[in-house]
């Protein structure tokens, strides 16, 4: 928002503590605060956390059952899980606007103010102490939890320059505050909180329940308001990462969260996340078959032996193989002066470079990681295959292999050329009005390497070509 539209969108408000005071403003914790807009969206039925996807009956009730009881709130789960995300998304919970003493680093009440600087205003100037109005946006804090991040960070430290000027260390207003004091009246969340040094989480346990700052051997009494979030992945939560028994139990609500239950919930969210790009001249269709493939292969690997589940297999790695898919298949069509572009099963190579970084192997050196990658895609493409059809379907088609048919198949072959080759012909007919391709080239062209690599899976085709086009034959 700029300057000139916040200040007119604001004109209404009250500007001195005296003008706050007659419209009748009454103060609320953050917690009376979130408590209250959920208990008003609850009965208005809106959604609380948009563009969330499956947490509708698990974590979802328990975080407003958190937030109705007042507690903090830690969530555990895996990368990929959206906890950051579902943590930004309580300032929807907050008052759109909230009025500070102006001038305020720390969101300071006027009808309560804590800081010395905000005190000795109030103090001074009384009902004309100017008010300044902050946007929910502005009241939530966030920092990612590392060995090295100090209480300066967090809490705050003693400002040399302030020192030098003439103020004495016990002096509060020598105090240059860090993330927590600047989140007062806000919430504030801390990801990956066991790599957080134990002292420093000593100097957490104290904002969140003593309420006592002490920086550099100087103790200051901040009544600080700040609703905390954590987010921990369970391996560092048991292992490698450590909370101090009194700050774990601070928490009132630890939350997990979990991983798309269903291929559904998978596919939903890769097209709701990745990125959309227009492209002059090329319409682009994805055949639903093509989703599930991928949305499969992360099941998959959120099921393998292969693949270490301790660190999780994240949605992120969907939505970046469907990116990749739908680019090779643009390229494609770039190349070929095409009109429209389809992923094909040949384009599936593209999901390697977004695959490989985002899974790590359970034993390193046994198995290289594209072979794990190769498996995967495999099994995700017959277990896709097996749930439209039966091998059954398709004798008529296989009976012209064994005649001699042989077809071949690239992620660089003109959509026409397979239509002209195979489309025609008894089970793929049917095959194809199954799959609802309907008769456009390039989606014909994705369901016939679609049944072909099914066929091949299943032990019905042979399939050679090394490093050129594939050929599938009996």
């Amino acid at each position: 928002m700029t300057p000139a539209s916040r200040k007119t969108s604001s004109s209404d408000r009250p500007e001195t503590l005296g003008e706050l005071i007659q419209s009748g403003y009454t103060s609320r914790t953050v917690r009376e605060e979130m408590r209250g807009n959920l208990i008003a969206a609850l009965k208005k039925g809106d959604s609380l956390f948009p563009g969330v996807v499956g947490y509708e009956t698990t974590v979802i009730p328990a975080i407003e059952n958190a937030i109705l009881s007042g507690q903090d709130i830690i969530f555990l789960g895996e990368r990929g899980q959206a906890k950051t995300r579902l943590a930004r998304s309580m300032t929807a919970l907050l008052d759109e606007w909230m009025p500070i003493v102006e001038g305020s680093e720390i969101n300071d009440d006027p009808l309560a103010p804590v800081s010395k600087f905000a005190r000795d205003l109030v103090a001074e100037r009384g009902e004309t102490t100017p008010i300044d109005w902050v946007h929910r946006d502005r009241r939530y804090g966030e920092k990612l939890a590392t060995p090295d991040t100090t209480i300066a960070d967090l809490i705050g430290e003693v400002d040399p320059i302030k020192v030098a000027e003439g103020r004495y260390l016990s002096d509060e207003l020598t105090i240059s505050y860090g993330l927590i004091p600047r989140t007062n009246r806000g919430i504030f969340t801390l990801n990956e909180l066991p790599d957080l040094a134990e002292r420093i989480q000593v100097g957490l346990l104290n904002i969140m329940e003593e309420r006592d700052v002490q920086i550099r051997g100087y103790k200051i009494r901040l009544p600080l308001d700040v609703f905390v979030v954590a987010s921990a992945n369970p391996e560092d939560y048991t292992n490698r990462g450590r909370i101090i028994t009194p700050l774990k139990d601070r928490y009132g609500s630890q939350i997990r969260t979990h991983y798309p239950e269903t291929i559904e919930l998978e596919m939903e969210i890769m097209e709701q996340e990745r990125t959309h790009f227009a492209t002059a001249g090329i319409t682009t269709e994805v055949p639903e078959f093509m989703r599930e493939i991928v949305a499969e292969l992360t099941h998959q690997a959120r099921r393998s032996q292969d693949v270490s589940q301790r660190s999780g297999v994240s949605v992120r790695m969907s939505v970046a193989n469907y990116e990749n898919l739908i680019s090779n298949a643009t390229r494609r069509a770039i190349r070929l002066g095409e009109k429209a572009a389809a992923p094909r099963i040949s384009d599936l190579e593209a999901v390697h470079a977004s695959t490989t970084g985002k899974i790590e192997l359970e034993t390193l050196g046994e198995v290289r990681e594209e072979q794990v990658v190769d498996r995967l895609i495999a099994t995700a493409i017959v277990t896709t295959f097996n749930r439209h059809f039966s091998v059954r379907q398709f004798d008529q088609l296989i009976q012209a292999f064994e005649n001699g048919l042989a077809v071949e198949a690239s992620d660089s072959m003109p959509a026409m050329d397979y239509v002209h080759q195979l489309s025609h012909l008894d089970g793929m007919r049917e095959a194809l009005d199954h799959l609802g391709v309907g008769k456009t080239p390039v989606a014909v062209a994705s369901a016939v390497e679609f049944v072909l690599e099914g066929l091949h899976l299943n032990r019905k085709l042979n399939k050679g070509g090394g490093a050129g086009p594939a050929r599938y034959y009996r």
